[in-house]
């Protein structure tokens, strides 16, 4: 079985072949006595042992293991699902507030809104007009204004993003 582990942020791929192991292509001895799930462990390699503590982390295959003193975060995939979430990766929408974007072509009246300030769903963000009318477009979702990418009196086409909302500091996407 092959995996992709990754400890303190270095990638190594560890390779286990019945009583096997290859790190990086390289054989090295080693054994592990003990349940990871139920305490510590004694992990040996190349004749020197580890005693380790070994506690699950926020997703399947992380791990932060630790002994006297120090920790270190671990993640371990094997190669299917490694590739299972480089695929949630690659089509994973953004989160958080969207954006407000022109609904249509028109001109800016009014913007209502700062970067830093806190908004509510539904709070007017910004005065549009179009086809001789007034529109007020609001916020969608509750955030702290991270841009605003137009003033009073631009001309902005359909599609164009007016305000962009990042996640307030209590709340999480």
């Amino acid at each position: 079985m092959r995996y992709v582990v990754t400890v303190a942020g270095r990638e190594m791929t560890v390779e286990l072949d019945g009583a096997v192991v290859r790190v990086d292509g390289v054989e090295v001895s080693a054994q592990l006595e003990g349940d990871p799930g139920a305490g510590p462990v004694v992990l040996t390699m190349d004749g020197t042992r580890h005693r380790l503590r070994v506690a699950p982390g926020d997703v399947p295959g992380a791990y932060t293991l630790g002994s006297a003193g120090w920790s270190l975060p671990v993640e371990a995939m094997d190669e299917r699902r490694r590739a299972i979430r480089s695929l949630l990766r690659a089509t994973a929408r953004p989160t958080g507030p969207a954006p407000l974007v022109a609904p249509m072509p028109g001109l800016i009246v009014r913007v209502h809104v700062r970067p830093g300030e806190v908004v509510a769903a539904g709070q007017p963000l910004v005065v549009m007009e179009a086809m001789k009318m007034e529109n007020e477009l609001r916020a969608t979702a509750a955030g702290v204004v991270a841009t605003v990418a137009v003033q009073p009196g631009a001309a902005v086409e359909r599609g164009t993003v007016l305000v962009t909302l990042g996640v307030s500091a209590g709340e999480t996407a």
